[in-house]
């Protein structure tokens, strides 16, 4: 196996790259984290958002070229791939459902919140995570229009729809499409239904009880009848339904690249998926009304900003997970320690801390194939599924790796990448919402006693 990912180089690099070289990730990190509190109108530009990204990122871009030569330039155009593919799917669904417009509005009350994000943790294993979050967000904000406090409504949103609704199928978040390619089979995850069922179930239940009680302070300090107010709604009517053909497209499309329909099983050649996703969304935008576009409040805004942004992302991080890769197999020391991860418990907590800040899907694979190595199974092609086959101990590990993946995307704003844009849109519509740190406030008080539930009931 070592020889295997060695002639790729990433074993090579992942034992060579120095520690420093995760600086720049960790810069990246930071500079999303204070410069919007430090410097707030200079970093609302997504022009400088691309400067302090490409500040970061040429060093390490530089570094993998210069000392590694072909195997450097191979990395970055890895990562260019998956870049590619996964803003080009994001972009895709962002501006099909953008397109999408629901008219009227639905009464603002906990008890309607609460069944707008449960609608949304169903739907998002049908249209992904994204196509969820773009599609409920903008009808969320308006029935709430006449709250004054209802920042912990998109925090919640971004808890449940953007992240942890997507569990069930590999078409409701990015990891759990990748291990479908790589052999996981598709009914696979639905294996997973008790852990979806019971953090969702906890989230929404606790978030009835904040918006009830919220409502309750909001209804004390109101001169008007604010109950009254956001109990008001207007009969529902959707607007742009040939978008749902397109939707539908991009499933069918992602589905089919997995399996490999029309490649012989294999699946299908970087750019085809990815042409035909664009092709459906640039088709969808210029069918679209441009009223449906002035009533969303649509603008590309959202969508570049996490575009500039997962451009440094992708490019720092590489030498981050090429490291914990080596590290993970057993082929370097980090800090004079060696990996130590056997149990699910331990796979659970690792792939959903680094989840947390780097993208999801890469550190997925990245423990999954650590997960291979300790069964011994060599990580070629769809290799997951030849894992499966060794026992009740490999399935074990990959449901904890993948909840992990899933459930603690929600730990950041950068933890998936729908949660940034929730947050863009969300400002866009007039929702102060917390800093990166003061959403980790959020997320550590709320999330982590859940998850801390889930480890002791499922993976223990």
């Amino acid at each position: 196996m070592a020889a295997e990912l060695g002639s790729s180089g990433h074993v090579d690099l992942g034992v060579e790259l120095a520690l420093w070289s995760i600086l720049p990730f960790v810069g990246t990190l930071l500079a999303i984290a204070i410069l919007p509190l430090w410097i707030p109108h200079w970093w609302e530009k997504n022009r400088n958002k691309a400067i302090v990204a490409t500040l970061l990122a040429a060093p390490i871009a530089a570094y993998l070229v210069i000392a590694f030569g072909h195997a450097g330039v191979e990395t970055l155009i890895e990562k260019a791939m998956e870049y590619a593919s996964f803003i080009i799917l994001l972009t895709a669904l962002f501006v099909i459902t953008g397109g999408i417009y629901v008219q009227g509005s639905l009464s603002g009350t906990p008890l309607v919140n609460t069944g707008i994000m449960a609608i949304g943790a169903v739907i998002a294993n049908l249209i992904g995570t994204t196509g969820a979050s773009v599609l409920l967000i903008r009808p969320l904000l308006r029935a709430n229009a006449a709250r004054q406090h209802k920042s912990h409504i998109v925090i919640f949103f971004i808890f449940v729809v953007s992240n942890c609704g997507g569990l069930l199928t590999p078409l409701g978040d990015p990891p759990l499409f990748l291990g479908f390619l790589k052999g996981v089979p598709f009914e696979w995850t639905l294996r997973l239904w008790r852990e979806w069922l019971l953090v969702n179930a906890v989230l929404l239940a606790i978030f009835n009880l904040w918006d009830q009680a919220a409502l309750n302070r909001e209804e004390l300090e109101a001169k008007g009848p604010l109950l009254e107010e956001v109990q008001k709604h207007v009969p529902l009517r959707m607007h742009g339904m040939q978008n749902v053909l397109f939707l539908l497209g991009v499933i069918a499309t992602i589905f089919a690249s997995g399996r490999g329909l029309g490649n012989g099983g294999e699946p299908w050649p970087f750019g085809i998926q990815e042409g035909v996703m664009l092709g459906l969304a640039i088709v969808s935008y210029f069918l679209t009304p441009q009223i449906n576009h002035i009533n969303n409040r649509f603008t590309f805004g959202p969508i570049i900003e996490v575009a500039v942004l997962f451009a440094g992302i992708f490019v720092t991080m590489a030498p981050a997970l090429l490291i914990l890769n080596a590290w993970g197999q057993g082929h370097r020391e980090v800090l004079g320690l060696a990996f130590g991860l056997r149990e699910p418990w331990q796979f659970f907590w690792a792939t959903g801390c680094l989840s947390s800040f780097l993208d999801n899907a890469p550190t997925y694979l990245t423990f999954a194939a650590t997960a291979c190595g300790i069964e011994q199974v060599p990580v070629d092609g769809r290799y997951l599924a030849a894992f499966l086959h060794k026992g009740q101990k490999a399935v074990d590990l990959l449901m904890a790796i993948s909840c992990g993946a899933v459930f603690m995307g929600a730990n950041t704003y950068i933890g998936n990448g729908p949660n940034f844009m929730v947050k863009a849109i969300a400002e866009e519509n007039g929702v102060k919402m917390p800093s990166f740190f003061g959403y980790m406030a959020y997320s550590c008080g709320i999330l982590l006693p859940v998850f801390g539930l889930v480890t002791y009931v499922f993976f223990l």
